[in-house]
């Protein structure tokens, strides 16, 4: 009931940034935490960052101080501002939300977006 859209992933040279969205449509009654995960080649799907309903952020230790994830409630929409990228930040990133897609019962299940592709070049 839930579509995620993820978009802004590219090409980009060391040292450069990209801002990836994330829209979420659908039966939505409530989203709870917004996420974004990365998985590079060959490698497991690995947690970069979380926003809460409230705007509380954490991040992977490999990104704090490069990379930002902010939200717009009245959009349902996550970014991930991504800064000073490296070649080790190349991977396929997907966002995921949780979310109620009814009062009632609240029940809250997590839903991914198809991924979009992020490559930085040295």
């Amino acid at each position: 009931q839930v579509q995620l859209v993820e978009s802004g992933g590219g090409l980009v040279q060391a040292g450069g940034s990209l801002r990836l969205s994330c829209v979420a449509s659908g039966s939505i009654f409530r989203i709870n935490t917004m996420a974004w995960y990365r998985q590079p080649p060959g490698k497991q799907r690995e947690l970069v960052a979380t926003v809460t309903s409230g705007g509380s952020t954490n991040y992977a230790d490999s990104v704090k101080g490069r990379f930002t994830i902010s939200r717009d409630n009245t959009k349902n929409t996550v970014y991930l501002q991504m800064n000073s990228l490296k070649p080790e930040d190349t991977a396929v990133y997907y966002c995921k939300v949780e979310a109620v897609v009814k009062a009632w019962p609240p029940t809250a299940d997590f839903y991914w977006g198809q991924g979009t592709q992020v490559t930085v070049s040295s």
